[in-house]
């Protein structure tokens, strides 16, 4: 199945080391695989150019995000609008889905990337035995990685341990438990031989020098080897149990030797999305909860890129506050504090996201999500708008100041709306009862707040930054080991473990509610580690992977995303995409995904 679209016949790129110990990865050129791969030196930038397919599924590219947060009950398109619905609202699903084909692309690039290391390391020249594992593990934690998105994406489809040089013709699928075999035996490699600490976080040495912020760690093979044990535990083989078993062990490893690994969780759950702390180019701005990022250079200068793109999830979540799509909000003006709303917004929060905070005592919902907006413009109000936003006449004439609230959209219902000298969009105006969205105020909804950007974008009108982007961090393996738990009837552990998390978010001023934030065994059911993994996770790249481990796609749809009617079963796999099964001579033997 290796034709046009997938197949690299040159696999060389050049990784750059830059002064604060950060791996960049860069693919300005493909030199000849004979030059590249048979010195350690060469051989490492070839490493280097593994890592960076990462950032086309984690910030790149939005079409990792539209195969890992929508579709799910966590997410509508914004506005009811028509963007990727195949993936959204699953309309007119079929296998010319776009964003399918490009992550398949990626996610083959990067495994023919790792098939070429693995298989020419023994000609690289290494005489260091310990690096020549690190640089090993690090292909394979990668490899690893890959396959675990594609077998849960599209299923059990083609199995490669070899590089490909050469357009193959004909393929042939392999089984969801050959995919897992070979993905936890990787990752079981890369957890033996990997360092325990990069640069930003201790010190681990090579012979080239340090191990550079932004690489795979033993926790990191760990923690991600925790989340795959815990996937493969679904496909049930008659051995749930010791899946489950594993998952929580593994778990329960990283997080007993997270001091070992210089990982804690942040005594406030806000800082673990502060942008300081996300900023990957010194131990001042190590982010100490995340333990594996899809790194970004730390500074915009495109020639230290993949591309000009760099992380552009900083767009995606945004509300309609600029007015460059009316109506013109009084007080604002386009501002980097509150992102480039222009041209990119994709997702808005279903009214059940919402819901599942208690935001009275759990502190996740403030820092995860925005309700006000300050003016950064001042206005005076004027009869037009006042009639406009709906205000009281007596408004005419008030004039708002820079730093008075222009704006609050909020989770729960606004009194006296018009008497406010703001605009005003309650739950009630932006959702229906039954949780659909408003066909008149879908335009106006409170922002996933973690990715915005005010440090690395270059004006309020650009739309790359470059703050990294965690991709396993230290709670959910509380939330993993949680449910390995529940599904193992040890829901008194389960309950210890969600408690950790919930003490940390609760809200400790001016009242103390970490009381309030307790759970008890009798709520240890996997809708309810569902509901915590939203309120801890939502919009992390994780929420399809959750419903489909679970079986609860269509379920949690049906229960709390209204919008989305056409989900059927088969929607648990992706498409392969037509254009590759066109490619092969036995495309009707090897087949399409049910469905499509």
């Amino acid at each position: 199945m290796k034709n046009y679209s997938i197949i690299i016949l040159v696999l060389g790129f050049t990784g750059l080391l830059s002064c604060n110990k950060k791996l960049v990865e860069y693919n300005p050129t493909n030199p000849a695989a004979g030059t590249v791969w048979t010195t350690p030196a060469g051989f490492v930038t070839n490493v280097n150019g593994a890592y960076s397919w990462i950032p086309y599924l984690y910030g790149n590219d939005e079409n990792g995000l539209f195969l890992s947060e929508p579709g799910t009950d966590l997410w509508y398109n914004y506005n009811k609008v028509s963007y990727d619905i195949d993936l959204t609202q699953y309309q007119n699903f079929t296998s010319g889905s776009n964003p399918c084909k490009g992550v398949w692309t990626t996610l083959y690039k990067g495994i023919n990337q790792c098939n070429a290391g693995i298989g020419r390391i023994n000609q690289a020249g290494f005489t260091d035995p310990v690096e020549k594992n690190y640089r090993l593990a690090e292909l394979k934690f990668l490899r690893g990685f890959y396959y675990w998105w594609v077998v849960e994406q599209f299923g059990g489809v083609v199995l490669d341990t070899v590089e490909t040089t050469t357009a193959d013709l004909t393929a042939q699928r392999s089984p969801v438990t050959d995919f897992y075999n070979l993905i936890i035996n990787d990752l079981q490699f890369a957890a033996a031989n990997l360092p325990a600490l990069s640069a930003a976080s201790g010190v681990a040495h090579v012979s080239g020098g340090a191990w550079e912020f932004g690489r795979a760690t033993q926790p990191a093979a760990m923690a991600l080897l925790a989340r795959v044990y815990l996937s493969r535990a679904y496909y049930n083989t008659g051995d749930q149990s010791s899946w489950f078993q594993k998952a929580h062990d593994m778990a329960m490893q990283v997080i007993n030797n997270a001091s070992q690994y210089n990982l804690s969780l942040y005594a406030n759950y806000a800082d673990m999305w502060n942008p300081t702390n996300r900023q990957g180019s010194s131990t001042s701005k190590f982010n100490k909860e995340t333990i594996f990022w899809a790194s970004y250079s730390p500074s915009p200068n495109t020639n230290l890129n993949i591309n000009g793109n760099g992380n552009r999830t900083n767009l995606w979540f945004l509300t309609n506050y600029s007015g460059y799509s009316a109506p013109t909000i009084p007080g604002l003006t386009l501002s980097i504090s509150y992102g480039n709303d222009q041209k990119n917004r994709r997702f808005m929060p279903t009214r059940a996201l919402l819901n599942f905070y208690n935001d009275s005592i759990d502190s996740r919902y403030a820092a995860s999500f925005q309700e006000i907006w300050l003016c950064n413009k001042a206005y005076t109000w004027t009869a037009a708008d006042v009639a406009r936003f709906g205000k009281d006449p007596s408004l005419v004439g008030h004039k708002m100041n820079v730093g008075d609230t222009a704006m609050w959209i909020s989770k729960h219902s606004i009194a006296n709306p018009s008497k406010r000298p703001y605009a005003c969009y309650s739950v009630d105006s932006t959702y229906n009862a039954n949780g659909s969205i408003s066909s008149t105020e879908g335009d106006h909804y409170v922002v996933l707040t973690k990715y915005l950007d005010p440090l690395t974008k270059a004006g309020a009108t650009t739309y790359p930054g470059y703050l990294d982007l965690p991709i396993l961090r230290l709670s959910e393996q509380y939330l993993i080991a949680a449910e390995a738990d529940v599904q193992l009837s040890n829901t008194g552990e389960a309950a210890s473990l969600v408690n950790v998390l919930r003490t940390r978010a609760a809200v400790k001023t001016p009242v103390d509610h970490t009381a309030d934030m307790q759970v008890g065994v009798g709520d240890m059911t996997l809708d309810f580690i569902l509901d915590e993994r939203a309120r801890e996770l939502c919009g992390e790249y994780l929420r399809w992977f959750d419903l489909k481990r679970t079986g609860k796609l269509q379920s949690r749809i049906a229960a709390y995303n209204p919008d989305i009617t056409a989900f059927n079963p088969n929607y648990y796999l992706r498409p392969i995409p037509l254009v590759e099964i066109q490619g092969l001579t036995n495309g009707a033997a090897f087949g399409q995904n049910p469905g499509f």
